[in-house]
């Protein structure tokens, strides 16, 4: 019989359960409100052997009871067991998130540098490299905190949403911060990964976050893209986990 596994990801901007079954990523549920009535619900649809949660919130602490209750449950931090090392010098600061990233790279990646960029409240670079050695990266300004920033801290700029359909060159305020801001992300990333081409021979780029899928056509390297990279990231220590003996 098939194992399920609930990944919970509680990020900055949203809230979410992958739904794994077996090795399988087979539903993403987003919790809108009353998170802790929400993951009750998941219990009942999806009754689990195993969980795990990566937070950079403040959360519920209630949740973590409830899934230690009914599921062998993880909460993932520095001191849990993983399959790389973080050789940095204060391992404890890295964000959960980027070490789910990285687990990610470790597990299907196997032996291989890898460059794991995630676009979320944060732009996070993340280097794995083939000695499966974290060993740091870089983080900048997200979409949406650049559109806000130049709101907030302007008189006259307006608040912009994104909308993919923009010009190079704007005709009007809207489409001048679109590019800017579109355009300004991609030429930055791209920007990083040729310096990474320059100190490494060879290595994957990976691309993840909400907005990987209208992004990814902005960017001039070569990418592998996917949203859940956090979530099978997070399958992957529950699975190296329960795999020790």
């Amino acid at each position: 019989m098939s194992t399920t596994t609930l990944c919970f990801d509680f990020g900055n901007t949203r809230l979410k359960c992958g739904v794994f079954v077996a090795d399988q990523l087979t539903e993403v549920i987003i919790l809108e409100s009353e998170v802790l009535l929400s993951i009750k619900n998941i219990l009942k649809k999806y009754p689990a052997e195993y969980s795990i949660i990566s937070s950079v919130i403040p959360h519920d602490k209630e949740i973590e009871k409830l899934l230690g209750e009914q599921t062998r449950m993880i909460v993932l931090n520095s001191s849990t067991r993983l399959p790389f090392s973080i050789p940095v010098s204060k391992p404890e600061t890295m964000g959960a998130d980027r070490i789910a990233l990285a687990a990610f790279a470790t597990f299907f990646y196997k032996n291989q540098n890898t460059l794991v960029i995630s676009l979320g409240t944060c732009i996070t670079y993340n280097f794995i490299n083939k000695y499966h050695h974290f060993i740091g990266g870089s983080i900048s300004p997200g979409m949406e905190m650049r559109f806000k920033s130049m709101h907030d801290l302007t008189a006259l700029l307006p608040k912009v949403n994104a909308d993919w359909n923009f010009p190079l060159i704007g005709y009007d305020t809207k489409t001048n911060i679109l590019s800017g801001v579109l355009l300004g992300m991609a030429a930055e990333i791209d920007g990083i990964i040729n310096a990474y081409k320059e100190k490494f021979e060879k290595f994957n780029v990976l691309l993840t976050g909400g907005d990987t899928v209208n992004f990814a056509q902005h960017l001039k390297n070569k990418i592998f893209a996917d949203p859940s990279l956090i979530l099978k990231g997070l399958y992957a220590i529950s699975h190296f986990n329960h795999e020790m003996p």
